[in-house]
């Protein structure tokens, strides 16, 4: 499955934030890309894992209840005309 994470941090915990991810491996810190140098302290990711629990432990805890995590996936055209034809 694939999620998307935004995970939420203020000004005053961005290097805290930065310094967890960091000691979670240098691969849970490349899966995401940062607002924080345009003022927006989140941490953007896709993630392949095998349910929510798994990308919630790449997420430092001090941040876990300002994290939003979504299950996300794509729609096909024979999908889309499927829900035309159920509706």
């Amino acid at each position: 499955m694939r999620y998307i994470v935004e995970s939420r941090h203020t000004p005053e915990e961005c290097l805290k934030a930065l310094d967890e991810m960091l000691a979670k491996g240098a691969e849970t810190l490349g899966n995401f890309e940062w607002g924080c140098k345009a003022g927006d302290h989140t941490g953007y990711a896709f993630i392949d894992a095998a349910n929510e629990s798994q990308v919630r432990k790449l997420i430092p805890q001090f941040l876990s209840e300002k994290t939003r995590i979504v299950q996300v996936g794509k729609y096909t055209p024979q999908e889309i005309k499927s829900f035309h034809k159920a509706a």
